[in-house]
């Protein structure tokens, strides 16, 4: 169960939350009020805490209207977490965004065009989220390589941000079918 509370108008959950595995992957699954907390069925960028351990993260959306934090191994060793258990967890909304780790084949390519710089850094790190998530939501290799194109293009074009995709799908390959994050195995 989640407690729901807000402070100055921030949404903000805590509670109690199990620690899954789907393939070789560790998340926690938020409960269901602690996500309709949240000001969004994507995205959300917080202020969390697992057990002891406080960070900033970003949510990820399930594509079932819920969301999800990626237990990273830095995560993991610092938590303990095990797939399983059932961890304490508290999150706040918050407007500062972490920058999102940049693949290697988009740092690449936009470093082969030295004119994406200054429009890459002029837009949000939301928006940087949103071109990483894009390229990330396929397994295909030529449809990755296709996105990074249009990603250059379209930064070039002055294009702020991808479109046409549900921001509140999950979009990580490994562990979506059909835009729905998978049952834990």
């Amino acid at each position: 169960m989640a407690g729901v509370h807000t402070s100055g108008g921030e949404a903000a959950a805590s509670g109690r939350a199990r620690v899954s595995r789907i393939g070789g992957r560790l998340l926690v699954r938020l409960p269901a009020e602690a996500s309709l907390a949240m000001p969004s069925r994507g995205q959300v960028a917080v202020h969390a805490r697992l057990g002891e351990y406080a960070f900033d993260t970003v949510l990820e959306p399930d594509g079932r209207k819920g969301h999800w934090i990626a237990v990273t191994e830095e995560l993991r060793a610092a938590t303990g977490v095990r797939a399983g258990e059932e961890t304490s967890f508290e999150i706040e909304r918050s407007d500062a965004w972490p920058e999102p780790e940049v693949p290697a084949d988009l740092r690449e390519a936009l470093a082969a065009e030295p004119e994406t710089a200054a429009p890459w850094q002029d837009i949000t790190p939301m928006a940087r989220w949103e071109w990483v998530r894009w390229i990330g939501a396929t397994k295909s290799a030529a449809t990755r390589d296709k996105r990074i194109g249009v990603t250059v293009s379209k930064l070039l074009a002055g294009k702020r941000r991808p479109c046409c995709f549900d921001l509140a799908s999950c979009t990580d390959p490994e562990l979506a079918k059909s835009g729905k994050l998978i049952e834990e195995s």
